[in-house]
């Protein structure tokens, strides 16, 4: 016999996003699905890969109502202060730079880097003791989607009925191909190269974002020792480093000695010497944009609903912004007694979202095209502008808060209200 069971929430995929996702709603006491073809990574703390993500000052107050910020296993690193200059490789950055320090702006750090594996350890914990919760990995899923409610069945011979579906599958989400929504891909011609290095100079919570002609560079500090803790190099950071795809190649293609002298021609001796840890990831850049976010009984989160050139580091942070607009508009529905997958609830969702999302979008555009070049007379006059805005201390603030993810109109779950339980029925 087929078990069958009624949830008010399917989510596919089971990504920092989705899981999240699926962890707030529960916890409002929304009952909840989450499918993801792969299973769970193990509970124990694996082996650092390289691999860390920064967490916005907003996104972590997301994770804190979730129930999962408390449940990483290792202290995140605190970034207190952000370094932006204008450079080129094997040269000194330009003196003309721009200092962000937290501590004029909050209290608070402007966010934190939590290692991959930490956070996966932390969701890991969070969802099995979830009452309101189901959890299906490794499973795959048949949608069908109809005015009345959703039917998805699974893999496992398990058949949900949902009010909602939600597409958290990534940039090739299936659930968003079969909707039939349109998007436009833009092709930046570059590869993103991310990992981690140990360095011989404390980091001092410091994050440096290096333009350089052929795509940005930053280093971002961690936590440590861990994995990393030696006498010469007792210290560690993130790297993303984005450059043309041909270079890039060779770049990958390089032994570790190889690639840490190219790293530190980018980076500069602030931190002394250094060595690459961890493995080495790679992945082609493009901008993606979707035509709508919502169909019948269907709602984009995360990668499937967006893509921006990683140069501000803010991809799984727009991803968490629609999970809090997305989350709070559900819960609201049932709060009313109203149906969370109705068009217009979905119809909220989209117009809280997609503003921000193509701000950020055309704005990580606009940047990549500003500082991807290297002629001297735009070279000269963004030096000059990186300058004057260290300057200005109201547009240094406001660059600064739009870091912590503190723009205009950030309410609820992102400015660190209390998760709204939804009432018992």
């Amino acid at each position: 016999m087929t078990n069958r069971s009624a949830v008010t929430v399917c989510i596919l995929g089971a990504g920092p996003v989705g899981a999240t996702l699926a962890a707030t709603l529960a916890a409002a006491g929304l009952p909840t699905a989450v499918v993801d073809a792969q299973p769970l990574p193990p509970m124990a703390l694996q082996d650092f890969d390289g691999r860390a993500y920064a967490i916005a000052l907003t996104s972590k107050r997301l994770l804190e109502a979730a129930g999962i910020w408390d449940r990483l296993p290792e202290p995140p690193c605190p970034i207190q202060g952000i370094r932006v200059a204008d450079g080129r490789p094997g040269e000194p950055a330009s003196p003309l730079a721009l200092q962000f320090d937290a501590a004029a702006v909050s209290d608070e750090p402007f966010g934190f880097m939590v290692e991959a594996r930490s956070l996966r350890v932390g969701l890991n914990a969070r969802l099995p003791e979830m009452a309101n919760l189901q959890v299906f990995a490794p499973a795959t899923a048949t949608v069908e989607r109809r005015a009345e409610g959703a039917t998805v069945r699974l893999s496992t011979g398990e058949v949900l009925e949902a009010r909602l579906v939600v597409a958290a599958e990534g940039r090739n989400s299936p659930l968003r191909r079969q909707a039939g929504i349109r998007t436009a891909v833009l092709d930046y011609h570059q590869i993103g190269m991310v990992g981690a290095f140990a360095h011989e100079k404390p980091h001092r919570n410091i994050a440096l974002e290096q333009f350089l002609p052929n795509g940005p560079f930053a280093q971002l500090p961690l936590s440590g020792p861990g994995g990393f803790g030696t006498a010469a190099y007792p210290h560690a950071s993130a790297f993303v480093w984005a450059d043309r795809t041909a270079i890039a190649r060779r770049m990958l293609a390089l032994d570790d000695a190889g690639f840490g002298r190219e790293l530190a021609r980018r980076l500069g001796d602030h931190l002394g010497a250094i060595r690459p840890i961890g493995r080495r990831w790679s992945y082609p850049l493009s901008a993606l944009q979707v035509e709508r976010w919502t169909d019948t009984r269907l709602a984009l989160i995360g990668d499937a609903a967006h893509g921006v050139h990683p140069i501000a580091g803010q991809g799984l942070n727009l991803g968490f912004r629609d999970v809090a607009a997305l989350a709070e508009e559900v819960i609201a529905a049932v709060h009313a007694g109203a149906d969370p997958g109705d068009a217009a609830v979905l119809a909220r969702y989209q117009a809280r979202r997609r503003p921000d999302t193509m701000l950020m979008l055309s704005g990580m555009h606009a940047l990549e095209r500003l500082f991807g070049n290297d002629i001297p007379p735009v070279r000269w006059a963004r030096r000059l502008g990186i300058a004057a805005v260290d300057r200005i201390p109201a547009l240094k603030r406001a660059f600064a808060r739009q870091a912590m993810g503190l723009g205009p109109g950030v309410t609820g779950l992102l400015a660190g209200q209390k998760l709204l339980t939804a009432p018992a029925r």
